[in-house]
């Protein structure tokens, strides 16, 4: 009964948003967890609520939303605080990801990407991913990117990379890593291969096709019970 799931993370400023645009340029389904963490904090949803009682008026835009920059602050710096997110989050973001896991399922996808950037942090999906795929940039290429990127310090860039678990520990968890520390093109050529690979699995297929006798069965069972009810 497994499902072919993939799992793809990186590290902050790895490039795994280069790695989601060529996947998507493939047709492959992707779920972003990023677009989902923003979708379940809206105003007037139960994480918003949560979170505003937990970290204070404070962290909120004049339009009420959350101000993502002052609450990355906040939890970038205090690890507890960032523990407290997570366990509001968390639950909410997995609960949409499987609703669009269950869509992709039965549009007859053979395999679908899940976009999670702490993958290797939180650890607890990793057992539901048939592959896990690594976007690897090399240490001081990733600092240079970030402090580029955002505009910031050497000191803060590090405090943020420090944040998450390193890259290289990551790779020692990975099933496949792409390599993206170099030009674009070279990056374009692995994600071929690795999409070659995935689609050249037939683990998929065999569950859909075991999904769909189940369901046949159910809809044969149904069909018998109201042709009773009708006699």
């Amino acid at each position: 009964s497994r499902m072919f799931l993939v799992g793809l993370s990186g590290g902050i400023a790895s490039g795994k948003s280069t790695v989601v645009a060529i996947l998507r340029e493939l047709g492959c389904a992707v779920i972003d967890a990023d677009v989902i963490a923003r979708e379940v904090v809206q105003p007037n949803l139960k994480a918003h609520q949560q979170i505003v009682r937990s970290f204070g008026t404070e962290i909120l835009l004049e339009n009420g939303e959350i101000n993502r920059e002052a609450l990355g602050n906040i939890i970038f710096s205090q690890l507890d605080k960032r523990q407290l997110l997570n366990s509001i989050t968390h639950p909410e973001i997995q609960k949409e990801m499987l609703k669009q896991i269950l869509k992709y399922f039965v549009l007859g996808y053979r395999y679908v990407i899940l976009d999670i950037p702490l993958l290797f942090e939180t650890n607890r999906l990793t057992k539901f991913m048939k592959y896990r795929v690594l976007v690897y940039c090399d240490p001081p290429t990733q600092l240079s990117r970030l402090m580029r990127r955002n505009g910031l310090s050497q000191a803060e860039a590090v405090a943020r990379v420090a944040a998450q678990l390193p890259l290289d520990e990551k790779r020692k968890l990975a099933t496949h890593v792409i390599d993206n520390s170099g030009e674009r093109e070279a990056t374009r050529r692995q994600v071929l291969r690795l999409h070659a690979n995935l689609e050249d699995s037939l683990e998929f297929l065999w569950v859909r096709l075991a999904a769909g006798t189940v369901l046949a069965g159910l809809g044969g069972l149904l069909f018998l019970l109201l042709r009773q009810l009708s006699s």
